[in-house]
C-alpha cells in the first residue's frame, strides 16, 4: 500500500513534507489526516483489497494506540486519539461496499439521501403489492400467508445478490475508466443501485421484524 501523504510541517522538527501518520524525519505522530483513503495509504476507488486493508488497519492500531503515547506530549497523546477514532471510523466504513460506495458518491457530489417507504421503485411494483398483502394478512390473524411471507423474503434476498453483484461490476468500471466523464457516469447508475437496494433492505428488515414478532406469539 502506498503511504497516506500529508502536506503540513511537521509541528516538532519543522520538515516540510511530513509524511502522515508520522513524520519520516523524526518518526513524531502527525495530525490524522480526515481522509479515510489517505489515512490508510490506498487508492481512492471503488474496488478495495479487503485483507491488505485488515491488514493496514492492524497496523496502525498497534502503531496510533494510546497506550504508546502515554508518556509523550501533550499534542502527541491527543492526536493518537484522534488518529483511533479516525481509525476505527474509516475501517468501518471502508470495509463495508455500501458505505464506500455511499461516500465515493458524496464526495463526488452525488446525493444519497435516506430511501422513504413509499418510494417504490418502479420495478418493483408489482412484487412490493404481494408482500405487503401477505403482511397485511399475516397481522389479520392468517398464517397461512406466512409461507406466501417467507417465499417472498426470498425472493428479496435473491434480488439484493443480484444488485451486489451489480455494484461490483460497477465498482471495476468505475476504477478502470478514463476521464471523469466515463467515471460519474458509472457512479450515477451505482447511485441507482443502491437506491433500489436500500429499499428492499427496508422491506427485508419489515419482514424479519414482522417473522419474529410472529414467532413470539406462537
Amino acid at each position: 500500500m502506498q503511504e497516506p501523504l500529508h502536506t503540513a510541517p511537521c509541528w516538532r522538527c519543522g520538515n516540510p513534507d511530513a509524511a502522515s501518520p508520522f513524520c519520516h524525519y523524526c518518526n513524531t505522530l502527525q495530525p490524522p489526516v480526515p481522509d479515510y483513503f489517505l489515512f490508510f495509504g490506498i487508492p481512492k476507488q471503488l474496488s478495495i483489497d479487503a485483507a491488505g486493508l485488515q491488514k493496514r488497519f492492524y497496523e496502525l492500531s498497534r502503531q496510533l494506540h494510546p497506550d504508546r503515547f502515554v508518556r509523550g506530549q501533550e499534542l502527541e497523546r491527543r492526536y493518537s486519539l484522534e488518529a483511533t477514532a479516525l481509525l476505527n471510523d474509516g475501517y468501518r466504513i471502508l470495509k463495508d461496499p455500501v458505505l464506500r460506495s455511499e461516500l465515493i458518491l458524496r464526495e463526488n457530489g452525488f446525493d444519497i439521501g435516506e430511501q422513504r417507504s413509499k418510494d417504490v421503485p418502479p420495478e418493483l411494483l408489482e412484487e412490493v403489492f404481494e408482500l405487503n398483502m401477505a403482511l397485511d394478512e399475516l397481522r389479520g390473524g392468517d398464517d397461512d400467508a406466512l409461507d406466501s411471507l417467507r417465499a417472498s423474503r426470498s425472493h428479496f434476498e435473491a434480488l439484493r445478490a443480484q444488485i451486489d453483484t451489480e455494484m461490483e461490476s460497477d465498482f471495476r468500471k468505475h476504477d478502470a475508466a478514463q476521464g471523469e466523464e466515463a467515471r460519474r457516469e458509472v457512479l450515477g447508475h451505482l447511485r441507482g443501485l443502491l437506491n433500489r437496494r436500500r429499499y428492499i433492505q427496508n422491506l427485508l428488515r419489515e419482514v424479519d421484524k414482522e417473522l419474529e414478532t410472529r414467532a413470539t406469539q406462537t
